[in-house]
């Protein structure tokens, strides 16, 4: 239960933390690079591949056909 609420402070405080960058950077013409860097830094995180799990981890819920790979989209 603690570490579940722990994980909750720290994501709304990194949100919080990066909302306060991007609104700074829009509305305040003197932002500077600490909060580029932040906005930039929380952006770049939201490209992981974050829910991505190994074929073998993956369960039973997954379904790889041998002949569905490397197959061009329209083939």
């Amino acid at each position: 239960m603690v570490g579940r609420i722990v994980r909750w402070g720290v994501a709304l405080g990194l949100g919080g933390l990066w909302w306060w960058s991007v609104l700074r950077l829009a509305l305040v013409p003197g932002a500077g690079v600490l909060e580029g860097a932040v906005a930039a830094g929380g952006w770049g995180l939201s490209l992981l591949p974050v829910h991505c799990v190994p074929k073998a981890r993956a369960g039973r819920g997954v379904r790889v056909s041998s002949g569905a790979r490397g197959a061009a989209v329209g083939e």
